[in-house]
């Protein structure tokens, strides 16, 4: 086994050269030009076999435009199989013992580990992400599958004191059957393997739609998946194009034989899949749009606010669910917070190629959400909003973008009514605690929401008040894997990660056993 494992490490460091840009091309700004051959797929996953199909459709570096590679476009009948391959293997598969769909997810997370720095190139190079990011995002992903790995073996039914003398009401827990999963392109890996690891431990096979830009990252998990010994039909890849996304979402959500849906995404997208479930009431989770509220009262630690602040706003670009939208500084500090946020993030935010090892800002994942970015600036500044830095385009290409910080920002502005999704940071002076829990809550959605406070009882005033799933006191990162990740209002349905991850995809059978 171990000279098994060797092998397939070793394999999965060889490298695939693309060819050398030509100089003064956009694509030289990255510092290297390799991808893991053991780990790039072009085709689907299917009943544990890699489908190659006619059709296939690009998948492009972000930061230069460049093509990565060409993956199969699979369609409904690719999705159709998939969902059969699942289901032929879920029999057998929920009846392992839960120690061995432990072991089996373990291997799958120590595979991970060895190959972390290949999957965090293939992230990079699909996201544009900076690589200490996707490094980030990999060791995220895979604490996924050892933490339902070990909860696998936890999933505890329940005996009922009967009313009845000849009865015992007993509970069981039985996996639900097969999952769609259909996933977003901020984290193509972490999204996968936080529903993927709950749905494998629960005893549930999964479909697996990633989203068209990023779909390399799905097909590696799904051939060291292979390597894992995780079962042929357990685990399924249909990659497709954004022109086939909707005829494939709609296959994974109305196939009778797919039970349940997992979906993270745009609340207009989770509206239309939760439509198509309704007709075969499927169970379903949803995690999707937020508009994050970071509120900053007079008491607050300007200096952690500030730190706070820049963490959970430029993560990622701004393209993170859970990262800030709207900020709320209170007037004793208003001016003294915009000063300081303005230098730390001329200091510490620089752009570049996620390959540069000093990027801290990636590029937007296309120009259409660059022209979003520019949108909400554009309609902010002509409403009275100052551009304090930043604000425009980033001359390394039509995909980089400044992080922009806007004052003099009102409600009645674009970028505080809907998401942006991008670097743009507005700031909203208001007086009163009421004035601020007001403006957080007018949203129809709530994932996530922050505040600085030194103030006791006004953290737990806030803390209690704000309408949102996740909350960060004194804090701008709040996911773990320990943790219940969701929301409320239509920011979605469920949880994922922690101990509350699992009970997504398992049903409570009730058992009355008579004539005792």
């Amino acid at each position: 086994m171990a000279n098994l494992l060797t092998r397939q490490v070793t394999a999965a460091r060889r490298l695939l050269l693309f060819p050398a840009p030509s100089p003064g091309s956009a694509a030289t700004r990255r510092s290297s030009y390799a991808l893991p051959t053991a780990l790039v797929r072009r085709g689907g996953l299917v009943g544990g076999r890699w489908v190659e199909i006619p059709a296939a459709f690009p998948v492009q570096d972000p930061a230069s435009g460049e093509e990565l590679g060409r993956v199969a476009d699979c369609g409904p009948a690719e999705a159709r199989a998939a969902v059969r391959a699942a289901h032929e293997a879920g029999a057998a598969w929920g009846r392992l013992p839960a120690k061995e769909r432990s072991v089996r997810l373990r291997g799958w997370y120590e595979l991970m580990m060895e190959n972390k720095e290949e999957l965090a190139r293939i992230i990079t190079a699909e996201n544009g992400k900076p690589l200490k990011e996707a490094q980030g995002e990999i060791l995220y992903s895979a604490s996924f599958l050892e933490w339902f790995a070990e909860e696998a073996r936890r999933v505890y039914g329940d005996v009922i004191p009967a009313s009845a003398n000849d009865r015992r009401i007993l509970v069981l827990k039985q996996p639900v059957g097969v999952a769609a999963i259909i996933t977003p392109w901020n984290f193509p890996s972490a999204m996968i393997t936080r529903k993927v690891g709950a749905a494998l431990a629960a005893g549930c096979t999964v479909v697996v739609k990633p989203a068209e830009d990023t779909p390399l990252s799905a097909l590696a998990l799904g051939e060291l998946a292979n390597q894992a010994g995780i079962p042929a039909g357990v685990y399924n890849v249909v990659p497709c194009s954004r022109q086939q996304t909707a005829a494939v979402g709609e296959v994974l959500c109305t196939d009778p034989l797919v039970a349940k849906i997992s979906f993270t995404g745009s609340t207009a997208t989770g509206k239309i899949l939760l439509k198509h479930a309704a007709g075969t009431v499927k169970r379903v989770s949803m995690e999707l749009g937020g508009h994050a509220p970071f509120i900053v009262f007079d008491s607050a630690n300007v200096d952690r606010a500030v730190a706070g602040a820049l963490a959970s706003k430029y993560r990622n670009s701004g393209q993170t669910c859970v990262c800030t939208n709207r900020f709320l500084v209170q007037k004793g500090i208003h001016d003294k917070f915009v000063e300081k946020f303005a230098k730390a993030i001329e200091r510490e935010l620089h752009v570049g190629s996620g390959f540069d090892a000093k990027t801290t800002q990636g590029p937007l994942i296309n120009e259409k959400a660059v022209e979003k970015v520019e949108r909400h600036i554009n309609d902010a500044v002509s409403q009275g909003a100052s551009i304090v830095t930043g604000g425009k385009r980033h001359s390394l290409g039509k995909n980089f973008f400044e992080p922009t910080l806007l004052s003099n920002v009102t409600t009645k502005m674009l970028c505080t009514q809907e998401e942006t999704f991008g670097p743009l940071a507005p700031v909203i002076k208001f007086e009163t605690e009421a004035e601020a829990i007001a403006i957080a809550n007018a949203a129809n959605v709530g994932l996530a929401g922050y505040f600085y406070s030194q103030d006791p009882a006004q953290i737990w005033r806030v803390a209690e008040q704000l309408e949102v799933g996740m909350v960060g006191v004194n804090e701008g990162i709040v996911s773990s894997v320990e943790s219940p990740f969701g929301g409320v209002k239509q920011s979605g349905l469920g949880r994922e990660g922690s101990k509350y991850g699992i009970d997504e995809y398992l049903e409570i059978k009730y058992v009355c056993f008579g004539g005792l």
